[in-house]
């Protein structure tokens, strides 16, 4: 007989929070955790060091799984460090009065850009009404009354003078608005073309020759009078720069000495004045004469006052800190900003005033978060993202003209210089694959911040987890956890991280079953959320995923996936798998068989020959031939074809977790031992028969005692798992009570032989120094098989080799 296996207690399958345990009686009385960040210091560290590194390169990547709160926790982080740091400038952008199309970029302290707006605007709309004032006074119609006298008192000198001399030859002066011109004419009459006609030649050549002279001198007079006209216009632009000089100086003083120690500003100011100064006549007009509109229906604004506009791009007046700035969609526009334009006649039209900003702007001087799936969903703006930052520098451009798909004439806003640190987040094997294939990727992303999914459950975490908790609840408006409520959340956390020593750091699936608990705490008019809530939320969060769980359930209880539960059965035995399907995993028992014969083939994968089964498992099946080779090849060949069969699988099959099971229905085909049905089996064999740990062990234990429990606990049903897997189990509180019962076994073993005794209800066996092992053993049974079938092979093979020997040699007719 064999010796007793050891078994798992109760206390070994789960480990229970006592609520007695928790230091406060609700979640109120916990002072929230500052930026609710728990266990992830190598994370936190790396932020920090990337935050002070000031060099493009040194750009952070926070890598981490679902639910781990990687965005959340940079962006809490960064708020946190950019608290402590100065505002950024503010931008504006100007026209440029030299070109165009090419407005310009000013910077400006902190909050002074609207400052500059307001000026602008305060001092266009002054002098659109002082400007037509000066020029209305009686002193300035006065002056100007008395150059345009001047002026015409000497054309008219002119003008007199030289009818003078056209009339003493016979000709008359005739003014029009087109000018001078000189006809024959007598007396102050034309002279009729009928009586030019009875002039003689002698006449009309002396006639023509007086006109032509006269001609000359009327030429110089318009010449004189064109000159005159010129100087009265000269000195009327001077009368109308001297008063609106006045004006404009006056108006301008108080806004050049406001910014005066601003460079830029003030050179954007001066070519303001040079350029009101060269267009006054734009202000003349008084602005009740003014159109609502611009001359284009449909045009808000003038265009003709828009160019001393301010466009303020982005104001900081208002920030505390350096920003940090998060976009959930980071298309091109979205991130460097865009130029818009209206739609007049058909024809669109735009003007420095409509550049609008992006996140590049809005983060410049501090942070840009974007999560790596948003941002890898735009090729393009991932590209040119790359490139801003390398290039310390934001261009405002059209994506069509920049790939030249449209060549239409547009705006070219000056570059912006840019100043921030880019912070990435997403999955850690995203950034394998960007590090491996993006050239530029694993230069601009130096700093690598790696979340961890769990941490060691230790008092100084579990105080930070209820703090985070608390914060949770504040943050939410939500009901506070108890005490009872508190410690079923950590056990709660101890189950998602799937070990009793460690709690997970997927604090997102945490704070859904707080939610959803505080749900039923509503639903039952509950001042507080206690562990029933928590119980529920869980219990019916496994509800609305576990379908397909309900359904294989279904198939095994209506034995159509054959699971026997009861019973021993040579060559068969129940494996467990793991299923997962989206949020939810279970567990999945299945038959695993094994034939064996003589032969030369070796352990043979069914799944593996029928291309089902993945690389790891065939290394699994690989290691199986070692173990045998090793244990029972040393004195003979193994003449051996062992096929292996997942029974009822129609997928692919993967992972080694199931290796020491095939190992286990190997050895009982070939000894003709049978194996305990209600026995399932889990965990990884190495080539020296030592049982490795697997994951999922607490949904495989479950997954075969919710088979058992319909079929009938009879107190025999079990299942064995890797030693070094107890501290991952936590079991349900229905396997803990069947199993403290006595009507379930789990069995932790080390070696295949302890398995092999659990199972087979015999001793393994050892090698004594003949070779052999003891008599009455698993192993000298299947020892003797495995010799018997060398035997046979041999004789096999010598019975071929004598037949061939004693058969008559060919014979070839018509041989010599």
């Amino acid at each position: 007989m064999a010796r007793k296996a050891r078994e798992l207690s109760a206390k070994e399958l789960r480990l229970h929070v006592d609520p007695k345990e928790v230091e406060v009686s609700f979640t109120k009385e916990l002072c929230p955790v500052k930026h609710g960040v728990v266990g992830q210091e190598r994370a936190i560290e790396a932020i920090k060091f990337g935050v002070g590194m000031n060099d493009p390169e040194y750009n952070i990547y926070v890598a981490g799984t679902t639910d781990t709160g990687a965005t959340y926790m940079a962006r809490a982080l960064l708020e946190e460090e950019a608290a402590r740091q100065a505002p950024p400038p503010d931008w504006c952008y100007v026209h440029n009065f030299k070109e165009h199309d090419k407005p310009r970029a000013v910077k400006l302290p902190t909050g002074r850009g609207e400052e500059l707006r307001r000026a602008m605007d305060e001092l266009i709309d002054a002098l659109k009404n002082d400007i037509p004032v000066a020029f209305s006074t009686d002193d300035y119609r006065y002056k100007e009354q008395v150059l345009r006298q001047e002026f015409e008192n000497k054309r008219r000198q002119v003008i007199d003078a030289l009818r003078e001399k056209v009339e003493a030859e016979g000709f008359l002066l005739q003014v029009d608005p087109q000018g001078l011109s000189i006809i024959p004419g007598k007396d102050g009459q034309v002279i009729p073309p009928q009586e030019l006609a009875k002039f003689s030649s002698e006449e009309k050549k002396a006639l023509r020759d007086r006109g032509d002279k006269l001609s000359v001198e009327m030429n110089e007079s318009m010449n004189d009078i064109g000159e005159r006209e010129a100087k009265y216009v000269e000195r009327r632009k001077k009368l109308h720069h001297t008063i609106a000089f006045a004006v404009v100086t006056k108006k301008m003083q108080g806004v050049l000495g406001r910014f005066r120690d601003q460079q830029h500003v003030f050179e954007y100011l001066e070519a303001v004045r040079r350029d009101i100064m060269d267009n006054i006549a734009d202000f003349q007009r008084r602005p009740e004469q003014e159109e609502p509109k611009g001359p284009i229906p449909g045009m808000v604004g003038s265009p003709v006052m828009n160019k001393y506009k301010v466009n303020v791009l982005v104001d900081n007046s208002e920030t505390k800190g350096a920003p940090v700035v998060y976009t959930s969609n980071p298309t091109y526009p979205a991130l460097f900003g865009r130029t818009e334009r209206e739609a007049v006649f058909g024809a669109l039209v735009t003007d420095f005033t409509m550049i609008k900003s992006g996140a590049l702007h809005e983060a410049n001087g501090g942070y840009l978060v974007l999560k790596v799936t948003d941002i890898l969903k735009w090729y393009l703006s991932w590209e040119a993202l790359k490139r801003a930052v390398r290039h310390k520098e934001v261009k405002i451009e059209d994506v069509g003209e920049m790939y030249g798909f449209i060549t239409t004439r547009t705006l070219k806003p000056e570059p912006i210089p840019l100043n921030l640190k880019l912070v990435i987040t997403g999955d850690p094997y995203i950034y394998e694959l960007l590090y491996v294939y993006d050239d530029r990727f694993k230069q601009m992303f130096k700093i690598k911040a790696h979340l961890d999914d769990r941490a060691d459950r230790s008092k100084k975490r579990i105080r930070e987890c209820l703090c985070c908790m608390a914060r949770f609840c504040e943050e939410e408006g939500l009901r506070h956890i108890d005490r009872a409520g508190m410690a079923r959340l950590l056990e709660y956390s101890m189950e998602v991280a799937g070990s009793r020593d460690k709690m997970t750091l997927k604090l997102g699936a945490i704070a859904d079953i707080i939610r959803e608990a505080n749900y039923w705490a509503v639903q039952g008019r509950k001042r507080h959320i206690s562990a029933s809530h928590v119980e529920k939320a869980i219990e019916k969060k496994i509800y609305r995923s576990s379908l397909v769980e309900e359904r294989v359930q279904e198939l095994v209880k209506k034995d159509i996936f054959w699971i026997e539960t009861d019973g021993s059965k040579v060559g068969q035995i129940n494996g467990l798998a793991i299923l997962q399907t989206g949020d939810h995993m279970f567990g999945k028992p299945g038959r695993i068989t094994a034939n064996v014969s003589m032969g030369r083939a070796g352990v043979v994968a069914i799944e593996r020959e029928s291309r089902m089964s993945g690389n790891i498992h065939t290394k699994g099946v690989m290691i199986l031939s070692s173990y045998l080779q090793e244990h029972f090849a040393h004195n003979k060949p193994l003449a051996l074809s062992a096929n292996l069969c997942f029974e009822q699988t129609y997928g692919m099959v993967d992972g080694d977790s199931a290796s020491s099971t095939e190992l286990f229905v190997i050895l009982s085909a070939i000894a003709k031992v049978p194996i305990s049905q209600g026995i399932a089996v889990t965990g990884s064999v190495s080539q020296k028969g030592e049982i490795q740990p697997i994951g999922g062990a607490t949904r495989k234990i479950e997954g075969f005692f919710d088979i058992c429990k319909h079929k009938g606990l009879t107190g025999k049903q079990g299942v064995i798992i890797p030693t070094k897997n107890v501290r991952d189990l936590m079991l349900r509180k229905d396997v803990v009570k069947a199993v403290k019962a006595g009507k379930f076994h789990i069995y932790p073993i080390k070696t295949i032989e302890q398995g092999a005794e659990i199972l087979m209800g015999m001793k393994a066996g050892r090698m004594r120094k003949d070779g052999t092992y003891t008599p009455g053993t698993l192993f000298r049974a299947v020892d003797d098989r495995l010799k018997d079938l060398a035997e046979k092979a041999k004789a096999f093979g010598k019975d071929d080799k004598d037949r061939g020997s004693e058969s008559p040699a060919p014979t070839c007719n018509g041989c010599g």
